[in-house]
């Protein structure tokens, strides 16, 4: 009876309990489930600030999408780009920075630096891969445009204080390993207290259902023996005690088998854990350099560069150019235009296209000034051409400083993708020459046609800039019976640019000053110049002498060390810029 009593009271505890450990599991997935997001907000009365940052480890506190929402009266916008670039724009004007989140989750941390009151207006600069304009509200789903860290910048105009009332919305973790597992355990819990309340003693068993302890007191008498074995080979009773198992032992086997399945649970959540975000990575060591543009970034720039200029071929006005052009190519530009005015015959410029584009080379120096390139063609270009494009600091943009005409037959050196190498224009490293010493030799050889840089410069039908200009000179000289003349190209150091190629070489870019000198030979001779030099000379002849000057872009390909191959004009154009008498 007192069995019967105590089986009874155990299956009852095993149901209460498999009820309430299946309620549990339950209960995490419904009315105690975790909720799916977060939101915390910027502290009211923040000081107020042009600028306000958002820092990058705040895309990645949680897994998935952060939304941010943003109020304020007027217009406003939002900017994406690399955290260093909006660190670099802000630069000392004073701004607050959304830098975390409070312990509780439900609170912006805002820090504020002091600074210039002021700050220019961020919208149009070439630094932001996406910007989002708002007027009263913004809702913004923070994605990252490409791989890396990414950084938002919040502004007006950069006069007025940026909106101050913002909220972030993050994804929470609402895992809950331990719900199924409880769920599973419940189940068999409630079933083996079913099991125990339906299950009858085996006749002949002791009215207290001590049968199975009797069973194992009559096997240790009948095989002390055995005992004793078993006593000093401990693996043997332990793989023998799992192999026999009586009866009302299921129990115990079914909640060892739930705590397995708990157990599992746990190492599958943990191995689907994130790994680190690149800013933390980036904590543990030096992260790679990122490439200062984007595809997309890239493409918008040169379709606004090709768009002003454009505008200022048409008008043949050169301030039309200045928000996107400058160095060289707008010096060309600007006197191409003075010198069409007068001259309809001349030839204009040849027009930058950005409907076709064929490479792109994109630096990874993230410091100032920083140079990019892109080879295109389209309508009006005979051939592609490579446009060179400079950014002088953060809060300016990209400029169009030289455009240089591929040399017909040319094959473009392979440019590694994501990032290149820029070196010093003195640097020769793991090359055949540095970027000064290759454009300082192409000078030389256009200077002379017996210069000693003759057979270290490809020529022929693969460089015809070269053998056209000594041709053009040397008729020059022939030609010429009343004047001396002589002609010098210089390379201007500070021009020079040079790209790391995927082989190991180099594409040094830059620009020469061709300097054409006339004097009359004697007493009453007269020079002549043609009508273009003259619509910037003020005159066609002179008995003084005359001096054009011509800027020259050019492009040169250097070799890695050791090997046998000359280096390479790639492209190069010149345009007249000036014209004078003595």
């Amino acid at each position: 009876m007192m069995g019967n009593i105590l089986r009874f009271k155990t299956a009852v505890a095993l149901v209460l309990l498999g009820l309430l450990t299946l309620l549990a599991g339950i209960g995490q997935k419904t009315f105690w489930a975790p909720p799916e997001t977060v939101t915390a907000t910027a502290p009211a009365g923040a000081t107020a600030a042009p600028l306000t940052v958002f820092d990058e480890k705040l895309r990645t506190l949680h897994d998935g999408t952060v939304t941010i929402t943003v109020k304020g009266e007027g217009s406003f916008m939002l900017a994406a780009g690399r955290p260093d670039d909006v660190e670099a724009w802000v630069g000392t004007a004073a701004h607050n920075t959304v830098s975390g989140v409070s312990d509780d989750g439900k609170a912006l941390q805002l820090t504020h630096a002091d600074g210039e009151a002021t700050a220019p207006s961020p919208a149009g600069s070439d630094l932001w891969v996406t910007t989002e304009n708002a007027s009263g509200e913004l809702k913004y789903n923070w994605t990252p445009p490409a791989d890396g860290d990414w950084a938002l910048l919040l502004a007006t105009d950069g006069t007025k204080p940026a909106p101050t009332s913002i909220t972030m919305t993050f994804p929470n973790d609402t895992s809950t390993p331990w719900a199924v597992p409880f769920m599973v355990l419940g189940g068999l819990l409630i079933l083996a207290g079913a099991a125990l309340l339906l299950l009858k003693p085996k006749p002949g068993s002791g009215a207290d259902g001590s049968a199975g302890g009797s069973m194992f007191a009559r096997r240790a008498q009948a095989k002390p023996a055995a005992r004793e074995q078993a006593g000093s080979e401990k693996l043997s009773v332990e793989r023998a005690a799992v192999s026999w198992r009586p009866r009302r032992s299921g129990v115990v086997v079914a909640v060892l088998t739930a705590t397995a399945v708990a157990g599992s649970g746990v190492a599958a959540q943990a191995s689907q854990t994130p790994a680190p975000s690149p800013s933390a990575s980036a904590a543990a060591g030096q992260a790679p350099a990122a490439p200062v543009l984007v595809d997309a970034q890239f493409r918008r720039i040169l379709e606004q560069v090709a768009s002003a200029v454009d505008a200022g071929d048409a008008a043949k006005d050169a301030a039309t150019l200045e928000p996107r052009v400058a160095g060289p190519e707008l010096e060309v530009r600007t006197q191409n235009y003075k010198i069409r005015s007068q001259v309809g015959s001349y030839e204009a410029r040849m027009p930058v296209r950005a409907t076709k584009l064929l490479t792109t080379v994109v630096t990874d120096k993230r410091s100032w000034p920083r140079t990019v390139m892109a080879v295109t063609q389209g309508e009006g270009n005979v051939v592609p051409q490579l446009l060179t494009l400079t950014q002088a600091g953060p809060r300016e943009n990209y400029k169009l400083v030289l455009t240089t005409p591929l040399q017909p037959g040319t094959t473009f050196p392979g440019i590694a993708r994501g990032g290149n190498e820029t070196l010093a224009p003195a640097d020769k490293s793991g090359l055949a020459n540095s970027g000064e010493e290759a454009l300082g030799a192409l000078g030389d050889r256009l200077n002379s046609a017996d210069s000693a840089y003759k057979d270290k410069l490809a020529e022929g039908e693969s460089s015809p800039y070269i053998a056209d200009t000594l041709a053009y000179q040397t008729d020059v000289v022939n030609s010429g019976v009343n004047g001396t003349f002589s002609f010098t190209h210089k390379m201007v150091p500070e021009s020079v640019v040079v790209f790391r190629t995927a082989d190991g070489g180099a594409l040094a870019l830059g620009r020469l000053d061709f300097a054409f000198d006339g004097t009359p030979k004697a007493a009453g001779d007269k020079l002549t110049i043609g009508d273009d030099a003259a619509a910037l000379a003020g005159g066609k002849e002179t008995s003084t002498g005359m001096l054009l000057n011509f800027a020259e872009s050019v492009a040169v390909y250097i070799p890695p060390a050791g090997s046998p191959d000359p280096m390479k004009l790639v492209a190069a154009t010149r345009g007249l810029v000036g014209a004078s008498f003595k």
